[in-house]
């Protein structure tokens, strides 16, 4: 009986003893090709910025079919995440993602760019189309920013901030980075509206996002023939001209985008004046932003636009140049920019259905 009963230990044994070996081999396997990895990518993007990551798009953003995600800094947003590559240490490719209400504090990263509305054509934006509320900038770094007003909550929008903070250097189509970023961070934000109880509305998937023209690719026109943004504006060609600005570089026309801008430019191809539309809660980011500092010249209007409870903010900004350590339209026409601006934010809130534009006065 000891006999059979040493053997049964024994096969026991060998029994467990080929179970652990097998577990171990087939661990191995998995980690050994990566299952294990894309197992483990896979889940903390399901969790990322607090489950609402919308993953359509992120391939094209990171330009990699392998990217993880962990979560962000910003204890201060609603959520956020950060999304990268493996190698991003090698080819880069990193994508932050920060989403809040309009209604808590903008983050650093959001309300610099106004601080370079004076200097050349830094402040511009470009929209995002199909009827998507957001723009994409460049600024060294690309950054899509989109606003989900909440139809059950007129003093709030859901705002959410893609900021491409490492581009993958081995993408050679830099459009198609642009528009899975326009992807992730749109759909992301239609995503989060619905976690976050905000009823709101989006636009059709985006299939092309471009940066604006203003980086040097367009050369200005003459404004008696403006188009796009800077329409408004060509009844007063001929003031512009005598004000140093004859030419334009606009944006394309799009209602739905929270920031407009338009400018106007020297013969010299140097940009002279700046104007800037601002709605919802971009305008609110704005004001809080102390429109830019002081130390410029600029005027600004508002207008009571609907479906917002804060005022739309419109601005106009004679130009500095870095380059030339001056300001390109010299000397400054006050007269001038008070009429640009009126013409420009009449435009503007007729578009959105606004009304009650009104110049703020400096003092």
């Amino acid at each position: 009986m000891k006999i059979f009963a040493s053997r049964r230990r024994r096969m026991v044994g060998w029994s467990v003893g080929g179970i652990l070996l097998t577990l171990y081999i087939v661990a191995q396997t998995l980690y050994s090709t990566g299952v294990y990895a894309h197992w483990r990518d896979q889940r903390s993007l399901d969790s990322a910025c607090d489950g609402t990551l919308a993953q359509g798009g992120l391939g094209d953003a990171l330009h990699s079919s392998q990217v993880r995600a962990r979560g962000g800094d910003d204890s201060a947003s609603l959520a956020g995440c950060l999304i990268n590559r493996p190698d991003t240490g090698r080819h880069g490719g990193a994508l932050q993602l920060t989403l809040r209400w309009s209604d808590q504090s903008a983050p650093s990263v959001a309300l610099a760019p106004f601080s370079g509305n004076a200097n050349g054509v830094r402040g511009q934006v470009a929209p995002l189309g199909n009827g998507w509320p957001g723009f994409v900038r460049y600024d060294g770094t690309a950054e899509v920013m989109v606003a989900l007003d909440c139809q059950n909550s007129r003093s709030r929008a859901l705002v959410a901030y893609g900021d491409l903070i490492q581009w993958p250097e081995d993408a050679k189509e830099s459009g198609t980075v642009l528009t899975g970023l326009g992807r992730v961070t749109t759909e992301t934000a239609l995503k989060a509206s619905v976690k976050f109880g905000c009823r709101a509305e989006g636009g059709r998937q985006l299939t092309r996002v471009s940066l604006p023209d203003t980086r040097g690719k367009t050369a200005p026109r003459p404004l008696a023939r403006a188009q796009g943004s800077c329409v408004a504006l060509r009844g007063l060609a001929d003031r512009a001209s005598d004000a140093g600005t004859p030419g334009f570089v606009a944006s394309p026309t799009d209602v739905h985008t929270p920031q407009v801008n338009c400018y106007l430019f020297t013969g010299a191809g140097k940009p002279g004046y700046g104007l800037y539309a601002y709605y919802g809660a971009v305008a609110n980011d704005f004001e809080s932003a102390g429109f830019g500092g002081p130390g410029h010249d600029f005027q600004l209007a508002t207008a009571s636009c609907p479906r917002s409870s804060h005022e739309a903010v419109f601005a106009i900004y004679r130009l500095y140049d870095r380059d030339t350590d001056s300001y390109p339209a010299a000397p400054y026409s006050a007269s001038f920019a008070r009429s640009a601006l009126k013409t420009f934010a009449d435009h503007e809130a007729k578009q959105r259905g606004c009304t009650g534009v009104r110049t703020l006065s400096r003092s």
